[in-house]
């Protein structure tokens, strides 16, 4: 998969907790990811179409980091994972997805994005409705883990 589709995301994402929540990450490692199972507690999943490719992208948070992302957004923190921790999660995979697309745009990328939708629970899985590789690109922090899943058709 082609690095300058997926260094969009990435970007966009330390940008939008930076900026939204305080929150730094510190990126780890690329890998493939072979199964579907989440590597956290609740995931914003989102599909992308356009002319060149589909794909998605997918978020996962560890809880302790999801409740954090609220408090500093918010103001408050709620006990566990809850509607509005899962609305948070819907929208910061939107906001994600939004400035990855800008970004893209810029080198003549085109695509569509989906409706987020949230799952959460422990041992989640995820499923990304296209033939392309998953890549994962794990995050920490000094409140939790995320990791972005991303997959394309072809590029």
């Amino acid at each position: 998969m082609n690095v300058e589709f997926i260094n969009p995301f990435l970007s966009s994402l330390l940008n939008v907790l930076s900026t939204m929540a305080q929150t730094e990450l510190k990126p780890g490692k690329p890998s493939l990811k072979k199964d579907e199972l989440a590597r956290g507690d609740v995931s914003g999943l989102i599909g992308m179409v356009g002319p060149q490719t589909k794909g998605s992208l997918s978020i996962t948070f560890d809880e302790n980091l999801a409740l954090t992302i609220m408090e500093r957004m918010l103001g408050e923190r709620p006990d566990t994972v809850n509607e509005e921790v899962t609305d948070m999660v819907g929208e910061i995979t939107n906001m994600v997805t939004g400035g990855a697309k800008n970004l893209l745009g810029e080198k003549g990328y085109e695509f569509d994005m989906a409706t987020p939708v949230v799952v959460s629970g422990k041992g989640h899985t995820i499923a990304h409705k296209c033939e392309g590789a998953k890549v994962l690109i794990p995050f920490t922090s000094a409140d939790g883990n995320a990791n972005i899943e991303v997959s394309f058709d072809k590029l």
